[in-house]
């Protein structure tokens, strides 16, 4: 298990934060979680988990930002927050948002050997003029933590912006970062495959139904070394196009949504007794 002597000794400055001064802006919260605030609000991180569909096994954690004082359960303030900010703003609420999910996800032991995923704004790939992903790479360079386990997901844009998207992933590539890219359907994500190259695909895993296409989609990315991430399982009956597409082709099929784990400020275990339970029907 990796041993994060600098992050640790971050940890406990933030310890000594009092969170109610007019200067904190990151801050030791309640279980050790780490907060920050926006404005006025007070936010911090919980994790969802991506699957290997036919063991259950978490290979890796996406991060999403919520309201300290709601709990896991509250809702994600981030539409709200985006919405109000100015351009200037929303990049660093961006900012502050990857790297409380950084400390948040590698401060606990699950994070050994799992990548986090972190969502990039619409915003910030246009409004960073160029060096995209520098500023981060600085936080996660002066607190000594591993680059390699971080996925940057960028948003699926309108075709007339494809060039905006090539640029950036370039930026991010040669700042030494893994991208995934969303793709809007089983043609986008082949498109995305032959135009930006990503290391990993995200799609709602709804589309997984048209099977031969699907089929062809995970044959073409696994040749390409790329993973593909099916997202938004929230049922047996969207996984069990998933489990089909893993038998038939022989290829790891990763995905992520409610049917196994709602988004918590603790790391999923990498096997759930959950997990099973919910194949059962499939």
């Amino acid at each position: 298990m990796a041993r994060f002597d600098t992050l640790n000794a971050y940890l406990e400055r933030l310890r000594e934060v009092d969170p109610s001064g007019p200067d904190a802006s990151i801050w030791s919260a309640r279980e050790g979680k780490v907060a920050g605030r926006f404005f006025q609000a007070r936010l911090t991180s919980v994790f969802q988990a991506v699957r290997e569909i036919e063991s259950g096994r978490a290979v890796g954690f996406e991060g999403y930002i919520r309201n300290d004082a709601e709990g896991d359960q509250g809702l994600s303030p981030w539409r709200v927050l985006d919405q109000a900010a100015g351009d200037g703003d929303s990049i660093a609420l961006d900012r502050l948002c990857r790297v409380l999910h950084a400390v948040n996800f590698f401060r606990q032991p699950g994070a050994s050997g799992r990548d986090l995923y972190l969502s990039v704004d619409t915003r910030l790939l246009s409004g960073v003029g160029s060096n995209h992903g520098m500023a981060f790479l600085q936080v996660l360079r002066r607190l000594e933590l591993p680059q390699g386990q971080v996925v940057l997901q960028l948003p699926a844009v309108p075709a007339e912006q494809n060039w905006l998207l090539n640029y950036v992933s370039d930026n991010y590539r040669r700042n030494g970062f893994r991208l995934a890219v969303r793709a809007i359907d089983l043609h986008h994500a082949s498109y995305l495959l032959d135009h930006v190259r990503p290391d990993v695909i995200k799609l709602d895993a709804r589309h997984a139904a048209q099977r031969e296409d699907a089929l062809a989609l995970l044959r073409d990315a696994a040749e390409r070394g790329v993973k593909l991430v099916f997202n938004k399982v929230d049922a047996t009956e969207v996984a069990a196009p998933l489990a089909e597409l893993a038998e038939s082709s022989g290829q790891a099929v990763f995905a992520q949504g409610f049917l196994w784990d709602v988004p918590r400020a603790a790391l999923a275990r990498a096997e759930t007794v959950e997990y099973a339970a919910a194949l059962e029907g499939i």
